[in-house]
């Protein structure tokens, strides 16, 4: 599909893996398989026709499936892997070839210190070169810990909300994604439901407020790992409507992913 055609749309955020199938530490370990051919029937009902895979948390460094999933699907897919500051420049490129686009820090549950990270001023500079971005999951309200620690230069994409501590503008990472504005952060309204007690339609009219909707995207997060209840796809996709007014939605399910995906209309 030409990727300037007004049929596209993008889900960016959602999982594939196999049942029963997870690295050694991992805290989750699914019982059940969630297959690229599952969410293609399901996105292509409500109009999805392209996609952001990424790696999910039980999987760790593992990017194999992400990884075969992408070189099958490499012409509608766009990767983002769990790597870490040892992975080599030419694994880098190997993934770069087969569609990744960034490097996902899930410190959900997690120590929200990088400073194993830090010292990697290099790797850094390697991403940045490639035009990756740096996709970031944190526990509620932990996000204003992280962003400091990351490069200025990097763009981040900040999961699930960016799950705040409640839904006012006054919040501290809601405030601090304010400060940073588009040019350096992207959000995806994704996970309505990982935001416990705080509401999410008050969140995303925030993160409009405080952002704009040049930085916003949309994602299902299916198959919505440790909330399967809520794994009704054309359900998930239609929240997107009721958190947002229909002026925002060509540019939250097609303009920005593009932009920040696949390169069209980057400057």
């Amino acid at each position: 599909m030409d990727l300037t055609t007004s049929s596209v749309r993008v889900d960016c955020h959602f999982h594939v893996f196999e049942a029963g199938r997870a690295v050694a530490q991992a805290r989750y370990v699914p019982a059940y398989a969630a297959t690229i051919k599952q969410w293609w029937e399901q996105a292509g009902r409500v109009g999805v026709s392209h996609g952001v895979l990424v790696q999910p948390s039980f999987l760790g460094e593992d990017n194999r499936l992400l990884l075969s999933t992408l070189a099958a699907h490499s012409n509608r897919l766009i990767g983002v892997a769990v790597v870490s500051p040892k992975t080599s420049p030419h694994e880098l490129a190997a993934m770069h070839a087969l569609g990744v686009r960034g490097v996902r820090l899930n410190l959900s549950g997690r120590s929200h210190d990088l400073s194993g990270w830090a010292r990697e001023h290099a790797y850094w500079d390697r991403l940045l070169s490639m035009g990756w971005h740096v996709e970031v999951h944190t526990d509620p309200g932990r996000l204003p810990d992280v962003i400091p620690q990351l490069p200025s230069s990097l763009h981040v994409v900040v999961d699930h909300m960016a799950k705040p501590l409640n839904p006012r503008p006054s919040d501290p990472t809601l405030r601090l994604l304010g400060r940073l504005g588009p040019g350096r952060v992207s959000v995806k309204l994704s996970g309505g439901y990982r935001l416990g007690e705080v509401d999410p339609r008050e969140t995303a009219h925030s993160l409009l407020d405080e952002l704009g909707c040049s930085a916003l995207l949309w994602g299902s997060d299916w198959p919505c790992t440790n909330f399967e209840n809520w794994a009704d796809y054309p359900a998930l996709h239609a929240t997107l409507s009721q958190w947002l007014e229909p002026a925002h939605l060509e540019a939250v399910n097609r303009i920005n992913p593009l932009r920040l995906y696949w390169g069209v209309g980057k400057e």
